[in-house]
């Protein structure tokens, strides 16, 4: 699949926006991204979830998002987001909800240039900030996450309803 050394260095990466075309390559992101996240098997997403999301991607009314990277015809990693309105801006907040590269891709750059991608998308529609969680234990992404944002400090709660 994906060569971490050599030639693939040699070939741009491309971040682009997903297309109808994209489906079949990037559902195993998706699942990837599901699956790192302890949502697979039994608590696998219901396949309407997924296709909702999918949908909404393409529709240009909606708010939300998704870009991929690829290098030689290969998706490599994506990053799905949403723009929404604050009540301590009157500018756009962009949320960055979904960001995964396939674990071949890790340390080659793939999960700073879709954040970078989402900084340029979110100043080209006026937001006024970028923002994301992850999870404590993601010790990896977090090392990334430092250089190129700040931490906020907040918890996140939730109570699914």
């Amino acid at each position: 699949m994906v060569r971490p050394h050599g030639a693939a260095l040699n070939t741009p990466l491309a971040i682009r926006f997903v297309t109808e075309q994209d489906f079949s390559a990037w559902r195993p992101l998706w699942d990837g991204y599901n699956a790192f996240y302890g949502r697979s098997g039994d608590t696998a997403l219901p396949e309407a979830v997924t296709c909702t999301t999918w949908l909404r991607f393409l529709d240009p009314g909606e708010a939300m998002h998704a870009l991929v990277a690829e290098r030689d015809g290969q998706l490599l990693g994506l990053a799905h987001y949403l723009f929404h309105r604050s009540t301590t801006n009157p500018a756009d907040s962009c949320y960055l909800q979904d960001l995964f590269t396939v674990p071949e891709a890790r340390g080659l750059g793939v999960g700073r240039a879709l954040i970078e991608a989402v900084y340029a998308r979110a100043r080209e529609s006026g937001a006024s900030r970028v923002y994301w969680q992850t999870h404590e234990t993601n010790a990896t992404a977090m090392q990334l996450y430092d250089k190129v944002a700040q931490k906020s400090g907040f918890i996140v709660y939730r109570q699914p309803l």
